[in-house]
């Protein structure tokens, strides 16, 4: 550890608990002490100093770990316990983990999982322009304005915001693949919507340079140190 500390949030996150984000609620929850007081917002751990998450003692967990799911819908991007059908129930992996992002409830498809905080930012963070692809089954056939209206840029007035342009291309008569480099709340119902189309389907390909593939419905699988150097190289 830094010898000038590190601060509070970003202590959490590398330890594999929570997103840094995850970690300022629950610091703002009380939720968090450094030497058996609450720790404060921009607080910072120096070394040698005990922090306890609701009573628990916090170790850093050397092993790195990132896996991919094939999300069933239905299943819910949370670690919160409370929520019924929770990711985290749901995968019962041995150890502390949680997803990169969402998949909405009724999407399925990719899903990362990991214990590193700092990778869940990287990936995140909406100034990189990460791509994400996928495949998109509507109730009705495709035109060609609905295809270059989705590429184009849609108003979402409920988010106060237009879509960046994007690729998209067809293909099936209902079906089209799109790769997005943002991630608005349910960002390609919400476009579909716009243009009075409903999506029956939708799945989640790839994120960045991990894809799919063929792992079946469900499963789960550890991303591979080839895939991982890449994504680090890409990062």
């Amino acid at each position: 550890m830094d010898e000038n500390g590190i601060r509070i949030n970003k202590y959490l996150s590398e330890a594999g608990i929570c997103s840094r984000r995850e970690a300022d609620r629950a610091i703002e929850q009380g939720k968090i002490t450094i030497d058996g007081v609450a720790a404060q917002a921009g607080a910072k751990v120096l070394p040698g100093q005990k922090v306890l998450y609701e009573g628990r003692p916090i170790c850093k967990e050397e092993e790195t770990i990132l896996l991919a799911l094939h999300k069933p819908r239905g299943i819910v991007c949370t670690t919160q316990k409370k929520e019924k059908d929770n990711v985290i129930d749901y995968l019962n992996y041995p150890k502390r983990v949680y997803p990169v992002g969402r998949l909405d409830k009724e999407s399925e498809g990719l899903l990362l999982l990991t214990n590193q905080g700092d990778l869940v930012n990287k990936i995140m963070r909406a100034k990189h322009r990460h791509e994400k692809e996928y495949l998109v089954t509507v109730n009705k056939p495709l035109t060609d304005y609905f295809l270059r209206g989705i590429a184009g840029g849609v108003p979402l007035a409920e988010l106060h915001t237009t879509t960046r342009k994007c690729f998209v291309e067809r293909v099936g008569k209902r079906q089209f693949r799109i790769i997005l480099t943002q991630g608005l709340n349910r960002q390609i119902r919400r476009m579909c919507e716009y243009f009075d189309y409903r999506v029956e389907k939708l799945v989640r390909i790839r994120i960045m340079n991990i894809s799919l593939g063929d792992l079946p419905y469900g499963a789960c699988r550890k991303v591979t140190k080839e895939e991982y150097a890449t994504l680090i190289k890409l990062l």
